[in-house]
């Protein structure tokens, strides 16, 4: 299975072997299943099992050997297809395994490379209750998330989709960082979505008074990061709640004017852009 050429067989056979014969396969490699879906190689040959598995005995020896190094498979180069197609293929009953270690390690799994691609599709293939017990727990960590190179994506992923009660929890989490967040390159990038979420205008209400106190809103307009979150804002807002920021903002205009930066707020402001 982790041969450069046997793998291609293993792969023939398993599509063209009896019931029976597949079982034993499955049986024989219960021991060395995580291992071999590791390598380079043999990641396919697993790939190809797990697609062919048609009986539950057979699907129940593959996920308890499996089972054991699912994390480790999540942020692997190539155990990571082995779960994702696990996912696609097994259904989301016999996938609870996959479930379990990603809600009980969401932050180990989700601020890794190949993790927060695989936390992402848990969610597009999850019933319901899989759905909301992962996006919660994502919610639940999402300030050190939304900070980190790959679980920015993962929170800005459950705020797409637009959930209210998940994206009220993110809004939650992130209450009195949003200047913060709103200074890193990561993390600034979830300011700017939750700004944009819709159907929840109180919560955006909170996040512009948070980003327009005097301390915090002349740091935004200097910097590189936030001055494009103070944009979203003013982009988004509309009534009291634009009035709110304009005003805030009208003392610094003099100095925003000689800035790249700040021209654009400038603009946005006169109603140019």
């Amino acid at each position: 299975m982790v041969d450069p050429f046997g793998n291609y067989l293993v792969q023939k056979l398993l599509d063209r072997c009896s019931e029976q014969q597949r079982l034993e396969v499955s049986g024989d490699r219960r021991g060395e299943l995580v291992s071999v879906a590791l390598n380079t190689h043999g990641t396919r040959a697993v790939q190809k099992l797990i697609e062919t598995l048609s009986s539950r005995e057979q699907r129940a020896i593959a996920i308890e050997a499996l089972r054991p190094g699912v994390v480790s498979l999540i942020k692997d180069l190539n155990g990571n297809h082995v779960v994702q197609r696990c996912l696609q293929r097994l259904g989301p009953e016999d996938s609870q395994f996959i479930y379990d270690a990603a809600v009980a390690c969401c932050v180990e799994v989700a601020t890794h490379r190949h993790g927060c691609c695989v936390l992402q599709r848990c969610i597009d293939f999850a019933t319901p209750g899989q759905k909301q017990a992962l996006v919660m727990e994502v919610a639940r960590h999402a300030l050190v998330l939304s900070q980190d190179a790959f679980g920015n994506y993962v929170v800005q992923y459950v705020l797409e989709l637009g959930h209210l009660d998940s994206c009220a929890a993110v809004v939650v989490a992130l209450r009195g960082s949003f200047c913060s967040l709103s200074l890193q390159k990561f993390s600034s990038n979830v300011v700017e979505r939750c700004l944009k979420l819709g159907g929840l205008d109180a919560e955006r209400e909170l996040i512009v008074r948070e980003l327009i106190q005097p301390n915090n809103l002349s740091r935004l307009l200097q910097d590189g990061y936030g001055n494009y979150v103070i944009q979203s804002a003013l982009s988004v807002t509309s009534g009291t709640t634009h009035g709110l920021l304009v005003e805030a903002i009208k003392p610094y205009l003099p100095t925003l004017r000689g800035t790249p930066h700040g021209k654009r707020i400038v603009q946005r402001i006169n109603g140019k852009v």
